[in-house]
């Protein structure tokens, strides 16, 4: 009769050990030639357990084991937590880092990404303060290279303008010094004359009508 008290024995006891791993970064970006630190940390129910790292090529779905040198080693930062220690990294050592934990089976952890990037070289190695000395020139070379035209249209604008007043002030001048006074005296001469000859003639005209005065 089966004892629902009874411990469980044997290889299925061994299989419920859980493993759990801790959150660690997903991706960690490293200029050439520093240093990178992989952390594999996790908690299990009880035992100890063995780590190895793999790396996964970011080209490919295969993955191999990293070797361990002077340039690469592995040691324990703190209590179930290993760390993966890079020195001098390559551009070859880009992909993804997992570890895998041997505790009665195999246990592979998210892993973290490494990237490795060549920074960009400078041409011209500037100082912060020389940047800001030239970024304060070029602000004031382009403010003179937008008030200057500016300036000139005005200023041409404005003579324009003088000398159109100036040339009609010529040309009235001009008219006047065309008229001869005395043309002027005779034709005025000769429209008073005509004025008065027809307010005469009228008046001559009044005895073609019969006017009937009043006797007192």
């Amino acid at each position: 009769m089966w004892n629902h008290n009874a411990r469980p024995q044997g290889p299925y006891y061994r299989f419920q050990i859980a493993v759990n791993f801790s959150l660690v970064e997903p991706s960690l970006q490293v200029k050439l030639d520093g240093s990178a630190e992989l952390n594999c940390c996790y908690t299990t129910t009880q035992g100890s357990v063995q780590a190895r790292w793999i790396v996964f090529s970011p080209n490919s779905s295969t993955h191999s084991r990293v070797n361990l040198d002077t340039r690469v080693t592995v040691f324990n930062s703190q209590e179930n937590c290993f760390t993966l220690k890079l020195i001098n990294v390559r551009l070859n050592d880009t992909g993804l880092y997992c570890c895998l934990l041997n505790h009665t089976k195999m246990f592979i952890s998210p892993g973290t990404f490494l990237q490795v990037y060549k920074p960009i070289e400078k041409i011209i190695n500037i100082s912060e303060s020389a940047k800001n000395r030239i970024l304060v020139a070029e602000g004031i070379m382009l403010l003179l290279c937008l008030m200057v035209p500016g300036t000139i249209l005005i200023g041409k604008t404005r003579r324009e303008s003088e000398l159109q007043k100036k040339k009609s002030n010529i040309e009235e001048e001009n008219i006047y010094e065309g008229l001869n006074l005395d043309d002027c005296n005779s034709a005025y001469h000769q429209i008073q004359r005509s004025q008065v000859q027809c307010t005469y003639q009228d008046v001559g005209n009044v005895g073609d009508y019969d006017v009937q005065l009043e006797k007192p």
